[in-house]
């Protein structure tokens, strides 16, 4: 069966089938990768938000992501690391057509970065292969 995405979405990121999808795969990479990616998830919000003046510096975007952590839940999947925690924060407090351009660098983002981790995986196994020769 398709899965669906409404605006009835359980989780404020299911909105999005992209932001959504990219969250999935974050959430199943290992821990490298997720704070490979929450750094620069942190980067390009950043760079995005003072681009379009939301924010004038990065502290007031930090100030603005650590206001809503404190009032939020701390028992989700992304809340175990505090680097992890800040950039998805971050990325809640998008507007949304920010959101819906950041989702889909970080989609891209997180696909890179596990397609890099397999190739080295393969660099590896070959290595470890001719070293046996």
């Amino acid at each position: 069966m398709k899965e669906e995405f409404t605006t009835n979405a359980r989780r404020w990121y299911d909105k999005d089938p992209v932001l959504s999808s990219a969250m999935k795969t974050l959430e199943e990479s290992d821990d490298e990768t997720q704070i490979k990616v929450a750094l620069n998830l942190i980067k390009i919000i950043t760079e995005h938000n003072i681009h379009d003046s939301a924010y004038e510096s990065v502290e007031d975007i930090v100030s603005a992501a650590e206001d809503v952590m404190e009032n939020s839940k701390k028992d989700r999947w992304y809340d175990l690391d505090g680097t992890l925690r800040t950039a998805i924060s971050l990325l809640q407090n998008c507007p949304d057509s920010t959101r819906s351009i950041i989702a889909k660098e970080m989609a891209k983002n997180v696909l890179d970065l596990i397609k890099k981790e397999e190739d080295d995986d393969e660099d590896e196994e070959f290595l470890d292969e001719t070293d046996n020769i």
